[in-house]
């Protein structure tokens, strides 16, 4: 049997929270599992492509003023990538400017651990979604993470 979700995705700004210079809020998150294959502790990671398809990114979108961050962080993982999971405790935050408005947005982020991927979902007909493993390095003076595609 299919997994499928029934929502739609939210459209509109009539609910968007805004920060103290009137730039956007945003919150995503990092899905991520153990790799399939074998019992290893190999992660893998979860990108959406954008609505125009000319990059790979993590899933994220305005945050809601009806919903806190962790609810806006699992609202967007299920909208743009189709996976349902675990929020875990807020990774950061950071300020970026708007390529279409010229102003600085505020983002949120959030790791998702994976429990269940869906097979239709809101946003499945804008949005490719590919896993791709990963691989950290940890030294007492780096940390490189490598993605594999």
């Amino acid at each position: 049997m299919a997994a499928v979700c029934l929502l739609v995705s939210r459209s509109g700004r009539h609910l968007q929270r805004y920060n103290n210079t009137g730039g956007r809020q945003v919150v995503g998150c990092i899905p991520y599992r153990y790799k399939e294959e074998d019992m290893s502790n190999e992660l893998e990671v979860l990108l959406v492509s954008s609505q125009k398809g000319e990059a790979f990114m993590f899933p994220k979108g305005g945050w809601e003023i009806d919903e806190s961050l962790e609810e806006a962080a699992s609202r967007e993982s299920i909208e743009e990538a189709g996976v349902i999971g675990t929020v875990g405790n807020q990774l950061g935050q950071w300020n970026f400017i708007s390529k279409r408005h010229g102003i600085y947005y505020e983002g949120h982020m959030f790791p998702l651990f994976v429990n269940q991927q869906l097979d239709i979902w809101p946003e499945q007909n804008l949005r490719k979604r590919i896993w791709v493993c990963i691989y950290i390095h940890s030294s007492s003076y780096t940390l490189l993470l490598f993605i594999y595609i």
